[in-house]
């Protein structure tokens, strides 16, 4: 016969901390269920030069662009006009703020097997990092989130700051660089239709608006090389989704001897067309995501993009992470924050593609 334990201290009405009470000896085990983590990927493929030069909400960080010189015709005699150097500037504003506070009561943590504490901390930190990766990732998508840790869900209409590029559009990304149904033949706005390319299958002609999905990374890497685009750092976001199609086409593609490293902080391929491939479930969602089967669509899909490792600045700091005593209670009270920032500098370098699958 089951009995349940309680535990043996009273609570307090009105006391939500660990309603379980799960911190009793009798029923808690040393070993702790962990949560699976996501694959942060934004550090790795962003240039993250300006960490730890920001302090406060609202700062700044001056980013200077590389000059444009002008090469000229030289002919014996000709008097040289220097030309004067353009210190264009961008400012990365710090501009977002996220925040954890947990309270562990003294009770709790004297009559626990494990480190609640520092166990929680581990989660806070990994739940800032996978709210930067969905804000960071969505923004260089060309999309924003409707609400905290979720992927990005709505179209960005919204510029920071001053676009990089006059040619730019409010999402300060270029036209030219987002792909979708019209890249291959179809209807401007729709989703990209993408189909895997299996053994034995004769299918080479696609319908409009249809592709095999290392087509559509082809095309990336045809953009970017037409923006004279540094083949040295650069690099593939793609959800499980585009994924499971890839390994469809070639499983071979994710076999070590092929360049994959298997799934090590979102990497899980190490040259394909020239990129870094890193996998993400933080990648823009809209709809029923890309999994949406059917004809081409323009609410339903996911966004894959791809970049150079210096497209995109972000500058970030944990400003405060701090434990006191609750003045009301015998706990301690656990509490940190995130301040970040991003920027576009090169749109150029920047390619998207919105999909679905077939």
């Amino acid at each position: 016969m089951f009995k349940e334990i309680k535990m043996a201290f009273g609570t307090a009405g009105g006391y939500g901390n660990l309603p379980n009470g799960n911190f009793s000896p009798i029923i808690y085990s040393k070993q702790v269920q962990l949560a699976f983590r996501k694959g942060s990927v934004v550090d790795a493929i962003t240039n993250s030069d300006y960490f730890g030069e920001i302090a406060n909400m609202g700062d700044s960080v001056k980013v200077i662009k590389e000059p444009e010189i002008t090469v000229k015709a030289y002919s014996r005699g000709t008097t040289i006009t220097p030309q004067d150097l353009d210190d264009e500037e961008f400012s990365l504003t710090i501009d977002k703020a996220n925040y954890f506070a947990f309270k562990v009561d003294d009770i709790e943590e004297a009559h626990s097997h494990v480190n609640f504490q520092e166990l929680a901390s581990n989660r806070a930190a990994y739940r800032l990092a996978d709210q930067f990766d969905q804000d960071v990732l969505g923004y260089m998508s060309g999309y924003k989130q409707s609400a905290l840790h979720s992927a990005a869900d709505t179209a960005n209409t919204t510029t920071n700051g001053t676009v990089a590029v006059s040619t730019a559009g409010t999402d300060e990304l270029l036209s030219s660089m987002q792909l979708d149904s019209a890249s291959f033949g179809g209807t401007a706005g729709d989703a990209l239709t993408i189909i895997p390319r299996l053994g034995g299958n004769t299918d080479s002609t696609p319908d409009v608006g249809d592709t095999y999905p290392l087509t559509i990374i082809a095309r990336m890497a045809r953009l970017m090389d037409q923006q004279n685009v540094d083949t040295n750092g650069r690099w593939l976001v793609l959800d499980p989704v585009f994924i499971e199609v890839l390994k469809d086409e070639d499983s071979r593609l994710f076999q070590a001897d092929w360049g994959g490293s298997g799934l090590q902080n979102g990497l899980v391929l190490n040259s394909l067309h020239g990129f870094k491939v890193y996998q993400s479930n933080n990648l823009p969602t809209l709809g029923t995501g890309p999994s949406n089967t059917g004809t081409n669509s323009s609410t339903n899909f996911g966004v894959i993009v791809a970049g150079h490792s210096s497209s995109v600045a972000t500058a970030e700091q944990i400003n405060k992470t701090e434990t006191y005593r609750d003045p009301d209670s015998f706990a301690d009270i656990v509490r940190g924050m995130h301040l970040y920032g991003r920027k576009i500098l090169r749109p150029e370098a920047i390619c998207t593609a919105m999909y679905h699958l077939a």
